[in-house]
């Protein structure tokens, strides 16, 4: 049996020993963004050997999807993951792949603004906006004032004397 590696990437004892004996074993990771205080964090958890590790990551700016894509490829390997858990203390029940859909799609599903930041402009953007309109309503009820008072004097500038 021969297994090929990708280059520049070389394998671990657990891959080459997970090859020869075709380990029937599950493997599960999930990427998690999430905005904690003031950064972008990012959770990496991942089921490996029937155990159950966690590595964090701080990205700082909001990161892209394209970032993200290129950091799992370039520094995967170098993460340091936590001490595991074993899956036994887990409990894993089968889900219909069309259910795993609906739920990736809910999470990846944004709901309305998100970071903080973004919260403060939008509450500056409104409140600038009230404050327009109120200055625009103010400035048309002063012109309406002045055309009227100038109508008037001219009004009574015709009658004035003839």
């Amino acid at each position: 049996m021969e297994v090929t590696f990708p280059p520049g990437v070389v394998p671990s004892l657990c891959q080459i020993l997970f090859y020869r004996r075709k380990i029937e074993m599950k493997v599960s990771i999930k990427f998690t963004v999430f905005f904690e205080d003031i950064f972008w964090v990012g959770v990496f958890e991942r089921i490996y050997f029937n155990k159950y590790e966690v590595s964090k990551v701080v990205f700082g700016s909001e990161p892209k999807d394209y970032e993200i894509y290129d950091f799992i490829l370039k520094h995967f390997c170098d993460l340091k993951f936590s001490n595991s858990l074993s899956t036994s203390e887990l409990k894993y029940k089968k889900v219909n792949p069309k259910r795993v859909q609906r739920e990736i799609k809910k999470q990846t599903r944004t709901n309305g603004i998100g970071t903080k930041a973004q919260l403060a402009m939008k509450l500056q953007y409104e409140r600038n906006k009230s404050e327009k309109r109120k200055d625009l309503k103010e400035k048309s009820h002063k012109e309406k004032e002045w055309k009227f008072q100038l109508y008037q004097r001219k009004k009574k500038e015709k009658h004035k004397g003839h």
